[in-house]
């Protein structure tokens, strides 16, 4: 079959002069950029001071900025057939320790790195460092693959458990960059901005490998630009004139509340596909946005949830290119019985599209793996090509066990459409009643302004009469002197209690970033709870 590296040499044959990625500095100003010829000439000189140090197979760990030179690092990966392992670059010198996890996990023969970062290739002691930006012009010929020679390694951000590396072959890139392509209507015209790290698959196979294997040209901005000044995200979509671009829900909720202070000159028409995944989608987030924007252009019905997991490779499904977001309205009541029933001024959930052609997406009984039925809420499973080879060192990972894939995540599909709740390790289940941790954290940190935005965390503990719910809240440094700890806490406690119908048995107001993240910036529940059992937290 042909795989990704095929298509790079093809378009360097084809389109020599074609622009494949333009990168752009932290003023928004073109910085580099490189023509597919140009990609595919670095990538083979790097491959060829690769096949010095190491053999096919073998682990190269990608240590960069968000740069171009992680680019021609991963296809020169790719060429050589070494395994790819894309790591959190690191901040101020310090190596994070889910990068020690990983160091130690997948063993890398080599350090790919840039010359400013080289020193830090140190903490792999056994391992030869490369700076890819010295590395002088050479030939190599691509290694020959198959669909099942393994690509790269995804490691996972560890918001529920220690990383672990998905084993991602050349044919499950090849079989989910198809359904993407489709899904986003993509043809070489389809200009991507984007500016999601490129060691998440988002950033890596939707914004990285999606515009090269479509044809298309990729506008990328480093995550860093995009926290400064949000709204520069939507004036790089505005000057380039973007098809497709998106990210994770608060991406869209950083946009809504810098436009209170002022929109620049925008046209967002072009904007086809606003693709939103990577955590639980609001139904308000999609609302506010499209009220904001839509008078600088911005069709409502370009918003596109979705949903997708590293171990499916990237996506699973998607709302269908125009069609906009669907949301139901969902009996409060029998959402906690584990039913999803449409009732007039229930709680409104909204969707992640339709399953993709295929592939093959089941909702199953966590506990007696039978099928659900319409509407009922169990783990979502997921079959097809794109479903990965599994977990590196962990051949009997009980997610990969059976014919389909045990996602962890809890949801229904109804009318057609996926609806994802929640995460099944996450689920708190009191009183013979299920609750979703993330919609006790959003009433939570909606209560009071002092509350940090995703600064909260919920989950049960054993109690004196069973399962306890606990509430972690961090408090915005602007107020930690001027607050009314217990008098927040009760207005806390009265939210969850009024909008849920469940008492929490501990509120705690914590010290900004008391809780444990992941590297995309989700909460680590487990983390937490384990925390408050054993040492508790800084209040």
């Amino acid at each position: 079959m042909t795989v990704l590296p095929d298509i790079l040499r093809r378009r360097a044959t084809e389109q020599p002069e074609g622009t494949a990625y333009i990168f752009l500095g932290e003023d928004g100003e073109e910085k580099t950029s490189i023509t597919f010829a140009g990609l595919d000439a670095r990538a083979r000189s790097v491959a060829a001071e690769l096949s010095r140090h190491c053999e096919p197979g073998d682990r190269a760990l990608l240590i960069f900025p968000q740069s171009l030179d992680f680019i021609v690092a991963y296809f020169a990966c790719l060429y050589a057939q070494v395994v790819a392992v894309p790591v959190n670059p690191p901040r101020r010198t310090r190596i994070q320790d889910a990068t020690r996890s990983i160091i130690a996990d997948c063993e890398p023969a080599v350090v790919l790195t840039v010359s400013g970062m080289a020193a830090l290739g140190s903490t792999v002691e056994s391992a030869h460092r490369i700076a890819v930006d010295e590395v002088p012009g050479g030939d190599f010929a691509p290694v020959p693959c198959t669909a099942e020679t393994l690509a790269f390694l995804q490691y996972t951000s560890g918001s529920t458990a220690e990383p672990k590396g998905v084993m991602v072959s050349h044919g499950n890139l090849m079989a989910n960059e198809e359904m993407i392509r489709r899904a986003f209507g993509h043809d070489e015209r389809s200009t991507v901005v984007g500016w999601a790290p490129f060691f998440h698959d988002q950033g890596l196979i939707g914004n990285v490998l999606q515009p090269l294997y479509a044809g298309a040209t990729a506008i990328l901005m480093t995550p860093a630009a995009f926290i400064r000044r949000p709204l520069s995200w939507l004036t790089t979509i505005s000057r380039y004139r973007a098809h497709t671009s998106g990210g994770p829900n608060f991406a869209f909720d950083a946009c809504v509340a810098a436009a209170a202070r002022g929109v620049p000159e925008l046209d967002l028409s072009s904007w086809r596909v606003a693709f939103n995944g990577a955590e639980p989608i609001r139904a308000e987030t999609l609302r506010r946005f499209a009220d904001t924007f839509g008078p600088y252009g911005f069709d409502e019905k370009a918003m596109y949830p979705c949903y997708g997991l590293a171990e499916a490779t990237l996506i699973v499904s998607g709302s269908g290119k125009g069609r906009g977001p669907r949301t139901i309205e969902a009996d409060v009541t029998e959402l906690r019985r584990g039913r999803l029933v449409e009732a007039a001024g229930g709680r409104t959930i909204a969707g992640s599209g339709v399953v993709l052609p295929g592939e093959d997406v089941r909702i199953v009984d966590p506990a007696t793996h039978e099928p659900c039925a319409e509407g009922e809420i169990g783990e979502i499973r997921v079959a097809g090509d794109h479903v990965t080879q599994g977990y590196w060192k962990r051949p009997e990972a009980a997610e990969f066990t059976g014919s389909h894939l045990r996602t962890g995540d809890l949801g229904a599909l109804l009318d057609g459409e996926l609806y994802v709740v929640g995460r099944l390790k996450d689920l708190i289940i009191i009183r013979g009643r299920n609750f979703y941790p993330q919609d006790i954290e959003h009433t939570a940190q909606q209560a009071h302004p002092a509350l940090r935005p995703g600064g909260c965390a919920a989950f049960s503990v054993p109690g004196a009469a069973g399962e306890k719910l606990v509430v972690v809240a961090e408090i915005r440094r602007e107020y930690r002197h001027e607050a009314d700890t217990p008098a927040l806490a009760g207005t806390i406690r009265a939210a969850v209690l009024r909008e849920h119908e469940v008492s929490a048995g501990d509120v705690l107001l914590a010290r900004v970033n008391q809780l444990s993240r992941t590297s995309s910036g989700k909460i680590r529940r487990a983390a937490a709870r384990k925390r408050y059992l054993e040492s508790g937290f800084d209040v």
